[in-house]
């Protein structure tokens, strides 16, 4: 045991500017690829006072297994992997870095978004085989269709803003959201299927909203409708997203986040040219990195401290 009390991070590393808010603790890190089963174990045996959790589920076996922990902080905005209910019932607030990461994901959303829209990976694909398609290709031109952005917290908003700026037209829904900017207009899910030419989703998973893109609401969209995904995998029902591509229903997807992180190989979204794939790096950039880093070691000895 160490003298110090411990902070345990569920991952292998954290940024420097974080560590130097933690001096008065051990810091005591799980690896780059923790499991639920090691993390319950580096527990038992440091008894931290508190958990930044950046990789794997933090549930109630870990809880149990650390008496003395106070206070379980996200590296990032998404609480999902965390067992909120257990944590409730051993009266352990949970905490996250909300909005520290919103710039990079959002940047990612529209990346992926214009991916989609104008056929950048396919086309550049077909330049390095030495094609030049200028006489067949025609990419969809974004201003003036509508995009429809699930979840208006600080990502959906960032990326509602910049849709803005390309002149979308931004149709939101939130039903927690308030006070947003003029340039969103709220609606109904019925409303945002049946007039959305793309569909961005920015909103954490829930047990109501698991598989919220399925067979019905995709069948509900305009037909051609693109699909971007950095929030969670699960908000998708994945078989039926690939039967949409393949029927020609679904224009285009891009997406950051899967049902089964790391994504299994071979899977079948893989060699299909009109999804594009990125490995969950939404929030993944140097400023972020530090942003959150420092967001949950904040939060945490805010707990902490009280």
């Amino acid at each position: 045991m160490s003298q110090k009390p411990v902070f345990l991070v569920t991952g292998s590393d954290l940024a420097p500017q974080a560590l130097a808010l933690l001096g008065d603790y051990e810091v005591v890190y799980a690896g780059k690829t923790p499991t639920e089963e090691g993390i319950v174990a580096l527990c038992k045996q440091h008894d931290p006072v508190a958990i930044i959790v950046r990789y794997s589920k933090v549930g109630a076996a870990a809880m149990d297994a650390a008496p003395s922990l106070k206070v379980i902080s996200k590296h990032g905005s998404g609480t999902d992997t965390i067992d909120k209910v257990a944590a409730a019932a051993r009266g352990i607030p949970v905490v996250a870095a909300v909005g520290a990461n919103a710039a990079a994901v959002a940047e990612q959303a529209l990346a992926l978004l214009l991916a989609c829209a104008k056929s950048v990976v396919g086309l550049n694909e077909r330049m390095h085989a030495g094609h030049w398609d200028k006489a067949t290709h025609k990419s969809v031109e974004l201003e003036g269709r509508t995009v429809g952005v699930i979840g208006l917290g600080a990502i959906g908003q960032r990326f509602a803003r910049m849709a803005d700026a390309m002149g979308m037209r931004v149709l939101g829904f939130d039903p927690y959201a308030k006070d947003l900017p003029s340039y969103i207009t709220t609606v109904d899910l019925d409303t945002l299927w049946r007039e959305a030419d793309a569909i961005s989703l920015h909103c954490p998973l829930t047990p109501d909203n698991a598989r919220l893109i399925s067979a019905q609401t995709l069948a509900a969209c305009k037909p051609g409708v693109i699909i971007v995904n950095t929030a969670r995998g699960g908000l998708i029902d994945e078989d039926a997203l690939l039967e949409a591509i393949r029927s020609g229903r679904v224009a285009s997807a891009g997406l950051d986040s899967f049902a089964i992180e790391p994504m299994t190989a071979p899977h079948p979204f893989h060699g299909e040219p009109r999804i594009v794939l990125s490995p969950h790096i939404g929030g993944v950039t140097a400023d972020a990195y530090v942003k959150m880093g420092v967001a949950a070691a904040q939060n945490a000895l805010a707990v902490l401290n009280r």
